[in-house]
């Protein structure tokens, strides 16, 4: 399955990056590079429950896990399975520009916080607060709308694009 930026909702966090996409299936058993990637025979709803519950143990070293879908695009690796066990390819598609506002109030919330950001009016929640050395947010713009938040900066970078 190829994903993009436009039907990245679709897939269910976390995912996780996989080396390559040479993946194959076979009774009920997601294999990549002939190490078991799924076993769908187990009773688990998630990835992490059923890889826990196999009686396999050439399972295949998931070694980064990935939360939010900016994690997604600032990957150079392409190749990933998200949490349901569906292994999919994430394909760079289109420009969007990135462009850094200065971050004026940061409101804390019982699980979460708002970042206020001049220019743009309307919060954005993350889940944790920046370090208070960080001024600027960088955020990626969609058809020139505040679309996603994608870095923090201490000082003010010029404003370019990104692949996504």
């Amino acid at each position: 399955m190829v994903v993009t930026y436009s039907n990245l909702h679709k897939v269910v966090f976390p995912v996780f990056p996989i080396g390559s996409s040479n993946w194959s299936q076979s009774d009920g058993l997601l294999y990549l590079d002939n190490e078991i990637l799924d076993d769908k025979n187990m009773s688990g709803k998630t990835l992490g429950a059923r890889r826990i519950q196999t009686p396999f143990h050439s399972l295949y070293t998931l070694k980064k896990c990935i939360e939010t879908p900016v994690g997604v695009i600032k990957q150079s690796k392409s190749t990933f399975i998200d949490n349901n066990g569906t292994p999919f390819i994430y394909s760079k598609t289109r420009f969007l520009p990135l462009r850094y506002h200065k971050i004026e109030r940061i409101v804390r919330k019982g699980t979460a916080s708002l970042l206020w950001l001049k220019g743009i009016s309307y919060p954005f929640t993350v889940l944790r607060p920046p370090l208070l050395e960080f001024s600027w947010a960088g955020i990626l713009h969609f058809n020139n709308a505040p679309w996603a938040l994608y870095e923090y900066s201490e000082d003010k970078k010029s404003d370019t694009r990104r692949k996504v």
